[in-house]
């Protein structure tokens, strides 16, 4: 019996964690409900600490969720594959912007009807969240030339998947890379353990204002995936689980109307939803003034156009044999 490429089986292995956590789920919920105690509703949201989630952080630290009445329970994991587990186990009712919409699609895939997503944070040339990073003094001046070097990425499906096919479709070639904790990638560089990092931001600000990293290219989805570099990539979204949804649609109404108040503070007022990345992410007090900023979309702001390049970059998963089926975006957003 011929042995799965090592791509192939974290894929293989990813998918049987998440159909596992869905039985464990589906268990749990046959069990007698739990009457919750009256009081002030809870939502528990899992979030990555990358910079496309400060919408979550100041709708926290400004205390829109509280003036809703809501206590909000910020969970931080360490990939975004590990958000959507916790919520098929039904410990998360929901994910911060910046979860990989592609680790979505997989928790959906696993429990049909798991989630709806509610806003994106759609990137591209201009809204930047992707970018190729190498070390400052590094002779590298294109992403062709990280054919034959060593290459990483953040964790998870989502980041190798899109980093394998970037590489290879800039000339590149067919690439293995390396998955690491986001958190290590400036280092990762600095001690030439890698010729070069598929991230998302903060990290490439933190590395060039510690005169670390250079950023190589910015805005890579959109020009390598989607074809032109101001396509807007939906690589990341806000959701609430259905269950939620269901047994609780005024208090998840209230949610999205204060976590919109935390988008249109950072649309509007960048600068002063900025400092909330701090304690959130790995980018701290002045370093805070330089991290670009993704753009963010509601699911009644969403045009013909956003939904086909949404549904574009959900095609590649299930074109790669990622998804197990074709997954229809326009059934995972939330109508309203």
């Amino acid at each position: 019996m011929s042995k799965l490429p090592p791509f192939r089986s974290e894929v293989s292995a990813t998918r049987r964690r998440l159909l596992k956590t869905s039985v464990a789920a589906a268990a749990a919920l046959s069990a007698p409900a739990i009457v919750r105690a009256q009081g002030t509703p809870k939502l528990r949201v899992g979030f990555w600490p990358v910079a496309s989630a400060l919408p979550f952080f100041a709708a926290i630290e400004k205390g829109y969720f509280k003036e809703a009445g809501l206590d909000v329970e910020p969970l931080k994991f360490a990939s975004a594959q590990q958000v959507i587990e916790a919520m098929i186990a039904g410990r998360c009712d929901g994910s911060a912007n910046g979860t990989a919409s592609a680790a979505l699609a997989l928790g959906e895939i696993a429990q049909p009807g798991l989630l709806k997503i509610f806003c994106t944070n759609p990137t591209n040339a201009k809204f930047v969240l992707e970018e190729f990073i190498v070390a400052k003094d590094s002779p590298i001046k294109s992403v062709a030339e990280f054919k034959g070097k060593r290459v990483a990425c953040g964790p998870g499906v989502q980041n190798v998947v899109l980093a394998k096919t970037m590489l290879e479709r800039a000339g590149a070639g067919q690439m293995s890379v390396t998955e690491l904790p986001i958190g290590q990638h400036v280092a990762a560089l600095a001690a030439g353990q890698v010729d070069g990092i598929y991230t998302l931001e903060p990290t490439g600000t933190v590395g060039r204002l510690k005169g670390v990293t250079r950023t190589l290219e910015a805005g890579v989805v959109a020009r390598y995936i989607l074809g032109d570099p101001m396509a807007p990539w939906h690589g990341g979204s806000a959701s609430l689980t259905a269950e939620f949804l269901a047994k609780q649609p005024d208090v998840a109404k209230r949610y999205m109307a204060a976590y919109r108040r935390g988008v249109n503070l950072v649309k509007q007022s960048p600068q002063e939803a900025r400092p909330f990345l701090k304690g959130y992410t790995a980018i701290e007090g002045p370093l805070t003034t330089e991290v670009p900023m993704s753009d963010y979309l509601f699911y009644d702001e969403f045009k013909a156009s956003d939904v086909a390049y949404f549904q574009q970059f959900y095609n590649l998963f299930s074109d790669k044999g990622i998804f197990s089926r074709k997954v229809d975006v326009s059934t995972m957003l939330y109508k309203g």
